[in-house]
């Protein structure tokens, strides 16, 4: 298999991955057929989802927010698992993530950047004390601080600009890799998207269910489910 000896020849990895990497544990996408943005809400997800929408109609944010984004339950899958494997084996050095869920520190990966924040932290407005996604998933309304003040989620937001250390940790890591795997992702959303341009090693694989905008700059394309590809991986 071609990714197979892709992989034995690496010894930099660095995984790319977007919300088709955590679909295969029961967490919905924002862009496919049966995704958040075809599904019917009074707003679309993106203003629901937004910093703006987050300030003027904070309850009925927290009422989406609980119902879509909160799956507490969920558990990492075979392209969690195998990543995390790859990471033990001194092969992947890094994982730059789009989702929120936290999937692949409960796989066992250590070096994960997340871009757009996280679930599983969150803050007061007013004092910064910290809340864990039990607290907001439990909570009714709009949860509060012990303070008074309003809890926010630490997730990127439209509107919203990213951590900039994470961003730079990021794009390090990238720019150092001798193999980039982008997987699970549409390269639609900007600026996380950008990122692959900084990526200069020898060998670029995208694995995704559908077409994407840099499938022409890959060295190996694979259309197929993220897990079902990994889990093919001998570590």
């Amino acid at each position: 298999m071609q990714l197979q000896q892709i992989i034995n020849e690496s010894n930099n990895i660095v995984f790319f991955g977007g919300a088709g990497v955590s679909t295969e544990s029961g967490i919905p996408d924002f862009r496919s057929v049966d995704g958040l943005y075809n599904q019917k809400y009074d707003y679309l997800p993106e203003e629901i989802l937004s910093h703006t929408f987050f300030n003027a109609h904070t309850e009925y944010f927290y009422d989406f927010y609980r119902d879509k984004m909160l799956v507490l339950d969920a558990e990492p899958n075979a392209a969690h698992l195998k990543l995390a494997e790859l990471e033990h084996a001194g092969k992947l050095t890094a994982v730059v993530t789009q989702n929120i869920d936290g999937l692949h520190q409960k796989a066992g990966c250590k070096n994960v950047f997340e871009l757009h924040g996280s679930v599983h932290r969150n803050y007061c407005t007013s004092c910064h004390k910290f809340y864990n996604a039990e607290y907001i998933k439990s909570s009714k309304g709009v949860p509060r601080c012990n303070c008074g003040g309003i809890i926010k989620p630490d997730v990127v937001l439209y509107e919203e600009g990213l951590d900039d250390n994470t961003v730079s940790g990021a794009i390090n890591a990238i720019k150092n890799a001798d193999c980039l795997i982008v997987a699970g992702t549409s390269l639609n959303v900007y600026p996380a998207a950008g990122f692959i341009r900084y990526f200069c090693g020898k060998y670029f694989v995208l694995i995704n269910r559908d077409p994407t905008p840099a499938d022409s700059m890959a060295d190996l394309v694979i259309h197929d489910k993220v897990g079902k590809v990994l889990s093919a991986i001998n570590v």
